[in-house]
């Protein structure tokens, strides 16, 4: 725990169609604080935000809806295959989420707090200030299957989503803790439950230790 914060801090993180949403669900149920990095990522761009205005400088106003906001299908479709397009508009959205998040964690006075990153295996090196890392995991097979229910689109569409984002084995190298998320979604409560009484012990003992 970094020296000024009164919380220990957990990253969710896990590939797309893993199961992020439902865990970080339950936990809410258990009255942990949670934040979202995808959540923070759609207001920091919001018209009149000084991060959409960057946007449009870099990629046009082909950016914008007619109403002014970000075209989110348009620049989704422009960066999914061109990594040069992709970095520059991380570079404009990203260090903003990561403030927001530390602003979040410094002010969080529970004995933890629970940040969801999708693409920490990209910018774990941002994110020093997070203590332990737990990670949603999939098979591909149910990665693909989910993937074509939840978007309606084909298995090559399916996987061009998952190649899009950094390797599974990757994710899992980060984990300290892992969920096995391919079976029912009631198994995982109580695999939630463990953590949440794991993580209360590790934040209670860091806070006291941070303290001395």
């Amino acid at each position: 725990m970094t020296r000024g914060r009164s919380t220990f801090v957990i990253a969710l993180s896990g590939g797309v169609a893993s199961g992020k949403s439902e865990v970080a669900k339950i936990f809410r149920g258990l009255l942990v604080p949670v934040f979202d990095a995808d959540v923070i990522a759609r207001d920091v761009v919001r018209p009149n935000q000084p991060a959409l205005a960057e946007i449009v400088a870099a990629f046009g106003d082909a950016a914008l809806t007619p109403s002014g906001e970000l075209d989110r299908i348009r620049m989704r479709q422009q960066i999914f295959d061109d990594a040069i397009a992709r970095q520059r508009l991380e570079a404009i959205i990203h260090p903003r989420v990561r403030s927001e998040l530390f602003k979040a964690v410094v002010g969080c006075r529970e004995p933890y707090c629970l940040l969801v990153i999708p693409l920490l295996a990209e910018v774990r090196a941002d994110y020093d200030f997070v203590d332990r890392v737990l990670v949603t995991d999939v098979s591909p097979e149910v990665q693909i299957a989910r993937l074509m229910q939840r978007e309606l689109c084909g298995v090559d569409e399916a996987s061009r989503m998952i190649v899009a984002q950094a390797p599974r084995d990757e994710r899992l190298a980060l984990a300290d803790d892992v969920i096995d998320n391919d079976g029912d979604a009631s198994a995982v409560t109580p695999v939630v439950e463990h953590l949440h009484r794991l993580y209360l012990r590790l934040g209670a003992a860091e806070i006291a230790a941070s303290a001395i």
